[in-house]
């Protein structure tokens, strides 16, 4: 299938690793120019490089998505840079850390963060022709069984997802597309997962217990859900949140 992603243009929050990075890869696999942000400017200067080898044109920044002020300056630089905008990406997020001051962390660089992305995005993307907004969201916003309990990462992802199909509604008339991809458990080097399992062997494989594929998801499976919902190809897809878990929800989606 031809995605129709050649030559368009993007931005990725939370760039540098893991999920982020993936996706980046991917969108530079089908020839997609973008700008990259992340906290760890080395990381995102190593990703940077190596997508370049693609042949794909790339622009960084150092950010932090919680920042209130960066954000618009950001998207901004971003599209003069790239000469355009079709396709937002928002990924950055601070993670299942728990504590009181998470709350509030997870409020700024999850839900504001996606928020204020939007709000400077949306009069950019209105001159594309195939705009695409894509947030990633988590299983854990639809799932309260163990073992994340109640946690602020989880509640700032419903949030995410609740105000990213809303938008989906609104945007709809000015041909903007806005939809969700929400992973169950996704391992990779230096992630949480990853840590768990050298860490908390026994909560690792109850989890992939559950899992009906039997193994934890990659980042590719990931990033490949987010590139076909970014693309032409999902023209007539707006509103929907696509998990991608290996089936280790067990709600059906009527």
């Amino acid at each position: 299938m031809d995605l129709g992603l050649h030559g368009r243009k993007a931005i990725v929050t939370g760039a540098s690793r893991g999920l982020g990075k993936a996706i980046a890869i991917q969108l530079a696999d089908e020839g997609v120019d973008l700008v990259l942000c992340a906290r760890g400017e080395d990381a995102l200067q190593n990703t940077a490089e190596e997508l370049r080898a693609t042949g794909v044109t790339v622009h960084t920044a150092a950010l932090d998505v919680a920042d209130e002020n960066a954000i618009e300056p950001f998207v901004a630089s971003a599209v003069e840079r790239l000469g355009g905008l079709d396709i937002v990406v928002s990924n950055a997020s601070v993670g299942t850390q728990k504590g009181p001051e998470q709350w509030e962390k997870s409020f700024r660089a999850d839900l504001l963060a996606f928020v204020r992305l939007c709000e400077a995005a949306i009069p950019r993307l209105s001159d594309s022709n195939a705009a695409a907004i894509v947030s990633i969201g988590t299983t854990m916003a639809f799932d309260t069984l163990p073992p994340a309990g109640p946690n602020s990462y989880a509640a700032a992802k419903a949030a995410v997802t609740h105000h990213a199909a809303a938008l989906a509604r609104s945007l709809a008339p000015q041909g903007i597309r806005v939809n969700t991809v929400s992973p169950g458990p996704v391992e990779f080097a230096g992630g949480t997962w990853e840590r768990i399992k050298e860490q908390r062997t026994e909560l690792y494989e109850a989890v992939r217990s559950r899992i009906p594929m039997g193994h934890l998801g990659n980042p590719a499976d990931v990033a490949r859900a987010v590139t076909f919902l970014a693309s032409p190809a999902a023209s007539y897809i707006t509103g929907t949140n696509l998990v991608v878990d290996g089936g280790f929800v067990s709600r059906v989606q009527f």
